[in-house]
């Protein structure tokens, strides 16, 4: 790449993302050398001069795209300039393209091509006639095309069909205009959909396409995406067009433009049909695919946006921490699978209980249930969402009503991936003689206790929190989560001692082999005492210790600071902090009332400038600190466990599952999620439902519409639903004040269930089972 595409890369990136060329071209270069986007964020702010993870993001992408499109001009340049057609107008053209689509546009005539009907009808001598025609106006272009016949012309009708053929071409590859008809249509063009003749019942799900316009520039990515959906399946036909009435003159104006007809003459006349015979069979369908391209393209890119968002928020979901859990997958015919496992994660025990049909053992059920929760002193039971949830829950609530305190508390979490997790090549590694449906409820549990590291042992796609992942560009949306996975962990911070292979590879600087040989190494030789003993691990060199080092946490370690988040290239700037405060390490970490006493400026060496310094003094003041929420549940209503038992005006607690941009998705209960319109998810008005919900909020939404047979529940959290809070436009006096949720409770409790007490030869059997050995 010359010196000048470097320029030009730098500089467009610079305005793109609000920085200076100098700090672009200084993450560039690390980014170059191998340094991840987690150590350049954390470690490196003074050559970057501050830059924060989501233009350091947006930086990588773009570098990457307009690398490409730097190669691609490089060798259209080189194609036209060998066919030596290559002339100063359009290489400076080329040269000031700044998208591929302009960049196509240039080139397209100069593009080899199969042999079309224009070629053919130059081989036959008509350009002379489509000279003649724009040369003479005047004279009728039949009369012209008498002096064209010939062996291969055979009329006069022949000949001006060739000719249109030749104008056609030529209109088609007209970059100028073909680049104003594309930006007319993106302002003006609708885009409609239609239901196929006879796919009405097939496509059901698509009925509110069925008859459907809206101008394309504002078609959002969810309804764009379903689209496409419905005519993959064959079930709607979409098209994009001009308003006939309003805008199609004008189209037509513009192609009949690029041919100069300003007369009244035969030939303009002629010129004129060709032109709009041109929009109908060869530009109308370009704009089309143009446009369809487009529109894909930016639906994809908000919904990859939208995934990767929520993706963050349920990553970064509370723990519930390191307490003795059980896992249930529930189940009907197959039976409920039970999983228990220790503070740490490692399974204790299993069983597969069957308290529904066909067998209805639930007291025995149960009964097995309190043994375990005995046994294993068990404080968390975790409850898979999925088919006989409710029923699992239920049964549970009635179990923990007949327990002595102190009882468990129970928790619905969502299983989505769990199965993907339990046929894996991983599960089987690490289960290796357990049954496939036991795995899932082991995950069930464990990604109560951690979501995050649990959560990364699932392919991001399959956690489902995301809106059609399986209709947009799988490369993409794979990097991208790879990306939210990434910043998630490091933000976090990983227990060297603690963690798993799939969680150590995600951290900066290390990936799947040397996360396999971390964990091979610990086995072998127990847990690290320090950072610096992991430069004893096979194939892991200097290198990958800069970028890793920091991101990883050792607790009652030998080197104290090896608990923080202080990178071991800066713990001689932290020892001169604790100096100067007169301590022991160990007594000033955490002490923060000491520590904001000191200057950071006071610390800054020609090495670590003042990011890095605050950044020292924020970590000691809280060690380790775990960016992450604190935990919280929701309560479901007792019997409200199917769809069928909501009624408009409930009110109730739920989770929120997805946020996407036209509103959230909020788990009642009841196998089905309902949506939080963004027009009712306060009272005032909301641009982006972001703003006021995340995913894995706990929340209180009122029931405005079920619709049983399409399995739609339409619900609302504002104190005034019946009035629509997208009436106010933004920076206008509000409707109220709106929530930003219910605010959960500060500590998980069990709600008493509502179940009578059984206090026969079942209560006994369960106070038996809860006895001391």
């Amino acid at each position: 790449m010359t010196p000048d595409t470097s320029r030009r890369i730098t500089q467009t990136i610079a305005r793109e993302i609000g920085a200076r060329p100098e700090q672009v071209e200084a993450t560039v270069a690390l980014l170059n050398e191998g340094a991840t986007v987690p150590f350049i964020a954390r470690y490196r702010k003074e050559v970057t001069g501050g830059l924060d993870d989501s233009q350091l993001r947006e930086l990588s992408e773009r570098l990457g795209y307009l690398t490409e499109m730097e190669a691609r001009r490089a060798t259209i340049l080189d194609t036209i300039r060998d066919q030596g057609k290559l002339t100063d107008d359009l290489e400076k053209a080329i040269r000031g393209a700044d998208t591929k689509s302009v960049l196509e546009d240039l080139y397209l005539p100069y593009k080899p091509k199969r042999r079309t009907r224009a070629m053919i009808a130059r081989e036959k001598g008509l350009g002379g006639l489509v000279d003649a025609i724009l040369a003479d106006r005047n004279t009728a272009p039949e009369a012209l095309a008498e002096g064209f016949v010939t062996d291969e012309v055979a009329d006069v009708k022949e000949a001006l069909a060739g000719a249109r053929d030749i104008l056609v071409e030529q209109l088609s590859e007209n970059a100028d205009l073909v680049g104003r008809l594309r930006e007319f249509m993106k302002e003006r063009a609708y885009l409609t959909a239609r239901v196929n003749e006879g796919e009405e019942q097939k496509g059901a799900k698509f009925s509110d396409y069925f008859d459907h316009r809206e101008r394309w520039a504002d078609v959002p990515s969810h309804r764009a995406l379903a689209m496409f959906r419905g005519s993959n399946e064959g079930v709607l036909r979409l098209d994009i067009q001009p308003d006939a009435e309003t805008d199609l003159p004008a189209v037509e104006a513009m192609v009949c433009a690029a041919l100069e007809t300003r007369g009244n003459g035969p030939g303009d006349a002629w010129l004129r049909g060709v032109a709009g015979w041109a929009w109908r069979v060869k530009l109308s369908l370009s704009m089309l695919l143009d446009l369809q391209g487009d529109l894909r393209e930016r639906a994809q890119e908000e919904a990859i946006r939208v995934f990767g968002r929520n993706l963050k928020d349920l990553l970064l979901a509370a723990p519930a921490g390191n307490r003795a859990t059980m896992g249930l997958d529930p189940g009907i015919r197959t039976g409920v699978k039970v999983a228990v496992v220790d503070a740490t994660g490692k399974l204790l025990d299993t069983d597969t209980i069957y308290p529904f049909q066909p067998k209805n053992d639930l007291r025995g059920s149960q009964v097995a249930l309190a043994k375990l929760i005995r046994a294993h002193g068990v404080e968390l039971i975790a409850i898979g969402n999925g088919t006989a949830s409710r029923e699992t829950e239920r049964m549970v609530a009635e179990l923990l009503a007949e327990l002595p305190a102190p009882k468990p508390t129970k928790v619905v979490v969502s299983e989505a991936g769990a199965s993907v997790y339990s046929a894996s090549e991983l599960a089987a590694r690490e289960f290796p003689d357990l049954d496939v449906s036991l795995r899932g409820a082991v995950s069930i549990a464990r990604r109560l206790q951690d979501p995050l590291a649990e959560l990364v042992k699932i392919e991001p796609k399959a956690i489902g929190v995301g809106q059609y992942q399986h209709d947009v560009d799988q490369f993409r949306l794979a990097k991208q989560l790879d990306a939210v996975v990434e910043d998630a962990v490091n933000a976090v911070g990983v227990d060297l001692n603690m963690a798993s292979a799939p969680l150590l590879a995600r951290v900066s600087g290390l990936g799947p082999s040397l996360a396999e040989a971390i964990v091979s190494h610990r086995d072998m030789n127990g847990a690290f005492g320090t950072r610096k003993d992991l430069l004893g691990v096979a194939r892991l060199g200097p290198r990958a210790f800069e970028q890793c080092a920091g991101f990883l946490r050792i607790t009652g370690g030998d080197e104290p600071l090896d608990a923080s988040s202080v990178h071991p290239e800066a713990y001689d700037v932290a020892r001169r902090i604790v100096s100067a405060c007169g301590r022991d390490l160990r007594q000033i970490m955490g002490d923060e009332a000491r520590l904001k006493g000191l200057r950071a400026e006071d610390f800054v060496d020609a090495t670590f400038g003042l990011p890095t310094v605050r950044d020292i003094l924020a970590e000691l003041a809280k060690p380790g600190r775990d960016p992450r929420p604190e935990f919280v549940t929701a309560s479901f209503t007792d019997g409200v466990e199917q769809i069928t038992d909501l009624k408009p005006g409930m009110m109730l607690e739920g989770t929120v599952t997805n946020v996407a941009a036209f509103g959230a998705f909020v788990d009642v209960g009841v196998h089905q999620d309902g949506l939080v319109h963004v027009s009712q998810l306060a009272d005032r008005f909301v641009k982006d439902p972001h703003e006021v919900v995340k995913t894995g909020d706990v929340v209180k939404v009122r029931v405005m519409e079920v619709d049983v047979p399409r399995k739609r529940i339409g619900l609302s959290m504002r104190k005034n639903p019946d009035r629509s809070a997208q009436g106010d436009k933004p920076g206008g006096k509000p409707a109220g004040k709106g929530p930003r949720g219910a605010k959960p409770p500060r500590q998980m409790q069990a709600k008493p269930n509502k179940a009578g007490r059984d206090t026969g030869a079942f209560g006994a059997a369960l106070m038996d089972a809860m006895k001391k050995k």
